[in-house]
């Protein structure tokens, strides 16, 4: 088995690794962690590993109504950004005179979100009209909403009262089934592209690919159309196209740059702390080139990468200007005040110290607190490439790092961070996988059988949160452990269609357990995709 040494890994002048060399790098130390497999084929495997994803992702869709689908409904319904129609639904709809009314947040999952929904629009429509003449004939009541929160119960009598319930449930589930759960599957599997070809046992990638997609924050996320993961995937394909990990160190080939500015500029579309991924993967994509053999370059690659950025920021300008009246001014300055608002600029002040605790240990939205096996990347050791940690580049170690403290200044200048008690992990999901590839580097340096049991202790971890889902009463993140372990396992989009009265107190082991019987046939079972050779440390073609 071929096994890069610490100067392959850099993309520096490679030497042949000495015998003790080989036997204490990271690849073979990994190899501890799973028995590599002959049966893995790179293409089946990714396949699988989508489909497995996408599959669980979709089976614990969460049914919240956000902020970011009423304008995807505006858009599917009347191509428009105008949500005039919701107004009084959501806190975060405000109005402007003579122009209409708004969300309080930029325009990038929206017009994701509005893509499936205008696929499936003439599937949800007639549904739409067939209930709400059946409901205009039948003169019933509507169903009181069995909830802890005056809020929620009065949210639905509301869209009830509307007619909107039934419309509303259907577009966030093809949005979460059509756009998040198959971007969140193909993170998974980009971080199988990438941690393959740096450990020498495809199976142990496998299973590290796994843990990323459902021991971290990506799992919770991912029930819902939400912005801050949008932002997270973006970065991350952004980051994998730049790097180009599977390529020959001795013989690297040039990047993609205007697919990869393109990627960076819509972070800025998602949200302002876009700003955060295109300085940092800015800078990354300099530095990268700078590295590169001259054989490797362009004139013309950073303007390239300039370019797709610059078509993301006009279209985030000309948003602002047809909506607002004015190109330079987001949708925030024209919130109503809230809150927070009054701290500093809209609610951007200096870092505060107490926030910035908040968000790495916070019961309720802590990102160390919502995602225990991230603490890996707390270990000092775990930064240091003379003790073979690392799974990544010199570079890339230092731009996962930059980038993770600088995101972590800007959310803890944003009040608005505060906000996540009732709602959980938000603001920090875009540092998740660059922070996982540390993570990685720690795990397979660990024993097998150490490794494998925090393995399952932080996917449970997650999947009790990823089911429960509330986290502002009680001990927050705690009380989804104690419900699930004592109660049993939930499904969120069953457990809101009983609360409403639309289906029985049935338990949600019958579809888990169709759900684990599919992935176990999808596994097992020959597909005809095994025509390439078992995976090993990839050498450029």
């Amino acid at each position: 088995m071929e096994v890069p040494n610490q100067r392959q890994i850099d993309g520096q002048t490679a030497r042949l690794p000495s015998v003790k060399a080989v036997r204490n790098t990271p690849a073979t130390l990994a190899a501890k962690v799973a028995p590599t497999s002959g049966h893995f084929r790179r293409r089946g495997t990714v396949i699988r590993l989508f489909l497995t994803c996408w599959l669980i992702y979709a089976l614990h869709f969460a049914t919240n109504t956000v902020r970011e689908i009423y304008p995807a409904l505006s858009l599917g319904d009347h191509l428009s950004f105008n949500v005039a129609e919701y107004v009084g639904l959501h806190p975060d709809i405000f109005e402007l005179a003579g122009r209409g009314a708004f969300i309080n947040n930029n325009p990038g999952a929206s017009i994701l979100g509005a893509l499936p929904y205008l696929l499936t629009r003439p599937l949800i429509q007639p549904i739409v009209e067939r209930v709400s003449h059946m409901r205009a004939m039948s003169k019933t009541p509507p169903p009181t909403y069995d909830s802890v929160y005056p809020m929620a119960r009065e949210f639905f009598q509301q869209v009830y009262a509307r007619g909107l319930d039934i419309k509303f449930g259907l577009a966030a589930g093809v949005m979460q089934v059509l756009l998040m759960a198959p971007l969140s599957a193909l993170s998974a599997v980009v971080i199988f592209q990438m941690l393959v070809t740096r450990i020498s046992s495809p199976s142990t990638a496998v299973l590290l690919a796994l843990l990323y997609a459902f021991g971290t924050p990506v799992f919770y996320r991912t029930a819902q159309l939400n912005h801050n993961l949008l932002e997270s995937h973006f970065a991350l394909f952004a980051f994998f196209i730049l790097w180009r990990p599977w390529d020959d160190p001795l013989q690297p080939r040039r990047p993609n740059y205007l697919l990869a500015g393109l990627l960076v500029g819509w972070t800025l579309v998602l949200d302002y702390s876009g700003v955060i991924v295109i300085a940092s993967l800015g800078l990354y994509a300099i530095m990268r080139r700078a590295s590169l053999p001259v054989s490797a370059r362009q004139s013309s690659d950073l303007g390239l990468f300039a370019t797709g950025v610059a078509i993301c920021v006009a279209l985030l300008m000309a948003y602002q200007w047809v909506n607002f009246g004015n190109p330079f001014l987001p949708a925030q300055h024209y919130m109503p005040k809230t809150t927070f608002s009054s701290y500093g600029y809209r609610g951007i002040t200096l870092p505060q110290p107490d926030l910035l605790w908040k968000l790495g240990f916070d019961i309720r939205y802590g990102l160390f607190t919502s995602a225990p096996l991230l603490l890996l990347a707390l270990y000092p050791l775990a930064w240091l490439k003379r003790r073979s940690f690392l799974l990544v580049g010199r570079l890339e170690m230092q731009l996962i790092l930059c980038f993770t403290i600088a995101f972590f200044l800007f959310t803890g200048a944003n009040q608005f961070s505060r906000m996540q008690f009732n709602s959980g992990i938000r603001h920090l999901v875009p540092v998740t996988p660059f922070l996982f590839l540390i993570v990685a580097g720690v795990l397979v340096r660990l024993p097998k059988t150490v490794a494998l049991l925090i393995g399952i202790i932080t996917i449970y971890w997650s999947w009790c949160l990823a089911m429960y889902r509330d986290v502002e009463q009680g001990f927050g993140i705690f009380e989804s452990l104690r419900h699930i372990t004592l109660e049993g396992f939930q499904l969120p989009w069953l457990t809101t269609l009983q609360r409403m009265g639309y289906a029985p107190q049935v338990s949600a082991i019958p579809l888990l357990f169709l759900c684990g019987a599919l992935i176990w046939a999808l596994w097992s079972t020959g597909l005809p995709l095994n025509n390439e050779p078992a995976l090993v440390t990839r050498k450029a073609r």
